[in-house]
């Protein structure tokens, strides 16, 4: 029987099945909060019912195509064929079943901070906030800029972004499936600006990633005791205010002294709820970062330091070369990488998971 070699398979159907019952359901319908969520979970169960199905179709078109082959060579012919089939598709299916990070069809909250190397390190910082926002717009993804601080040169001292897809995307096109990887510190070797004679310098920035919670999420709970908030005015370049109004919001969690500062919403009203799913997303990130720890799995580990030893990609100007530390990916395409090509470098960081844990899985 199929269900007893797969019986995850067989149980992720049924539970597919339920869930396009239950998004029917005019109630549901109508919450788009509950809709949400259960076209999450559809979506992140898709790829494993595609490959069951397949999978059994190919399973009992085999076994039809024998029982018939000895009256119709037709059909031993094509039970040749599906014998052929068959184990590609059961690869295919155990791939599907190992257990992908349940974060991945959420949005992201990314953070870029300009670290050693003075004002190079904050143009730079401004390069990699340009680098995501143009391979955000290549996936159809879109960016918000929830808070920035920069220079008067043009560079960024920080920012914090929000990059989300549009619709429930399925889990492999999630923006945290693929942006994940991008949390460390990112390394620059170039001639800056700055520099009068001509000196190649190298310089860092830190990137932080934490999928979004959402607004509904039960599986954080904030007790608004727990919570000081300060009012202040939103400031532009140099610290020169831009408005006359106290709507910028600076959110402390006090148990885990979590700051999140939001000033780019219109009011302060906007700006705290802004504030608010910063501050549970942030939460939820250090629960299952917490969680992986646990279970000896620190994928979603990230390197807080801005050292510029402690890094994972560098970035070299002078021989147009990037280079993925974590996965000995290389390529001179330097400049299509800094203008939104980033694809094939994210794809060395997923290729090397994915073995990582089909290795864990045997």
């Amino acid at each position: 029987m199929a269900d007893e070699q797969f019986p995850a398979a067989a149980t992720a159907l049924e539970e597919y099945r339920s869930i396009e019952q239950q998004m029917a359901d005019p109630e549901i319908v109508s919450n788009p909060d509950k809709l949400r969520k259960l076209g999450r979970r559809h979506a992140e169960l898709g790829a494993i019912v595609s490959a069951y199905t397949s999978w059994l179709r190919i399973k009992d078109d085999l076994e039809a195509a024998r029982d018939m082959a000895d009256e119709d060579a037709d059909f031993a012919e094509e039970a040749k064929r599906l014998e052929g089939e068959l184990p590609a598709a059961e690869d295919k299916l155990r791939t599907a079943l190992i257990p992908r990070d349940p974060d991945d069809a959420r949005d992201t909250i990314m953070e870029i901070k300009a670290g050693t190397g003075g004002e190079e390190a904050a143009l730079f910082a401004g390069d990699l906030l340009r680098m995501y926002t143009r391979y955000a717009e290549k996936r159809g993804w879109t960016v918000n800029i929830q808070s920035e601080n920069t220079t008067e040169l043009g560079g960024v001292k920080d920012v914090q972004i929000a990059i989300r897809a549009k619709g429930t995307p399925a889990p492999e096109d999630g923006v945290w499936a693929s942006m994940k990887y991008e949390g460390g510190v990112h390394r620059v070797q170039r001639i800056p600006v700055t520099e009068s004679q001509g000196r190649i310098q190298t310089s860092a920035a830190g990137v932080i990633v934490f999928p979004e919670a959402d607004e509904d999420d039960d599986e954080i709970e904030i007790d608004p005791k727990d919570l000081k908030i300060d009012i202040f005015m939103s400031s532009g370049p140099g610290g020169q205010s831009v408005n006359t109004t106290y709507s910028a919001v600076r959110m402390t969690h006090i148990p885990t002294g979590i700051t999140v500062n939001m000033q780019d919403e219109k009011s302060q009203i906007q700006n705290r709820a802004a504030a608010l799913r910063v501050l549970k997303s942030r939460l939820l990130a250090m629960k299952h970062e917490q969680e992986a720890a646990e279970a000896a799995d620190m994928r979603h580990s990230q390197v807080r330091s801005l050292d510029r030893s402690e890094r994972i990609r560098t970035y070299n100007f002078p021989e147009n070369r990037i280079v993925d530390h974590r996965t000995n990916y290389k390529a001179y395409n330097l400049d299509a990488v800094l203008d939104g090509d980033l694809q094939a470098v994210i794809d060395s960081d997923i290729q090397a998971d994915e073995a990582e844990r089909l290795a864990n899985q045997k």
